[in-house]
């Protein structure tokens, strides 16, 4: 049986085109703390409290600009929404497409928020830069390593979400290919992984705070929503997120969420958003963080 080894040809198959660091990238040993800029003056980092807020999808100009004006009137720091949507179905709600990034790219410009929208494809990739200021990989996407390379050759920050089945070192890896390609503005995001526990959506690993921060430079935010799968868990999730140490919140939240086209159970109400940001608010003077709002 022919192998590798027998056929110098073949041997071309292992080259790559990256050079190996002495340390992965993504290690403290490689450079202190990353600072991700956005636009409006707006900062993730581990000096800094950033809260994302949104909804889950776009649905129509009323709903995205009457959201975006509750979660910045409460302290929100960048606005996020679905454009196009991963669902597990074929038949569910796929999001707007390209009509849906620019009532989001709107609602940013009017309210002097950061956007940010997730990318599914490579294809899309130019696209969606165009209009968002972070471009989200999410959880499907975690080891899609074809699309992990392409966003590490455009220069805009990109989200990573944790994969439901990845590990921390996957997940660590994954950001690599990010950074290997020459994009250092990458952001983690913890999401809940998949565990025989069915009370809740996911599970949130909130000890995968504390590791990350210890193992990364990267700055590390916490995304309670898709953890719980349910508002009522939001609230105590994210402040446990932040108690662990993590940079930041991704919060999804509604106008209605009784008639949201998606993840409506898991969507925070205006009033509910502000009672959690007044006690991250609380919280902080003990982080003693800048927390991020315009």
């Amino acid at each position: 049986m022919a192998t590798c080894n027998a056929n110098p040809v073949l041997l071309s198959c292992n080259i790559t085109n990256v050079a190996t660091p002495s340390s992965p990238l993504y290690s403290k040993t490689y450079r202190d703390a990353s600072v991700i800029h956005l636009p409006y003056n707006i900062s993730i980092s581990e000096n800094t409290l950033a809260v994302i807020a949104g909804p889950c999808s776009i649905e129509s100009e009323e709903q995205i600009m009457a959201t975006a004006e509750f979660v910045k009137k409460s302290g929100a720091a960048i606005l996020r929404g679905g454009a196009f949507k991963p669902r597990t179905s074929p038949y569910a709600f796929q999001g707007m497409g390209i009509a849906g990034l620019q009532l989001l790219r709107k609602a940013g410009d009017y309210y002097r928020m950061p956007i940010i929208t997730e990318v599914l494809d490579s294809e899309d990739i130019t696209i969606v830069a165009d209009y968002a200021d972070i471009l989200q990989v999410g959880a499907r996407n975690c080891q899609n390593f074809s699309l992990l390379r392409k966003l590490g050759k455009i220069r805009k920050p990109v989200l990573l979400k944790r994969g439901m089945m990845v590990t921390i070192k996957e997940f660590l890896m994954a950001a690599e290919y990010i950074l290997a390609e020459g994009n250092e503005n990458v952001i983690l995001c913890e999401r809940g992984i998949r565990t025989f526990e069915t009370e809740t959506r996911n599970t949130l690993d909130i000890s995968a705070v504390p590791v990350l921060k210890q193992k990364t430079h990267l700055p590390v935010i916490v995304d309670p929503s898709h953890a719980a799968g349910n508002w009522k868990l939001i609230h105590p999730l994210a402040l446990a997120a932040l108690a662990a140490g993590a940079d930041g919140l991704m919060i999804e939240c509604h106008i209605k969420p009784e008639s949201a086209l998606c993840d409506g159970e898991q969507s925070l109400r205006p009033d509910k958003f502000a009672l959690l940001m007044n006690d991250i608010r609380k919280m902080n003077t003990l982080l003693n963080k800048k927390l991020e709002c315009i």
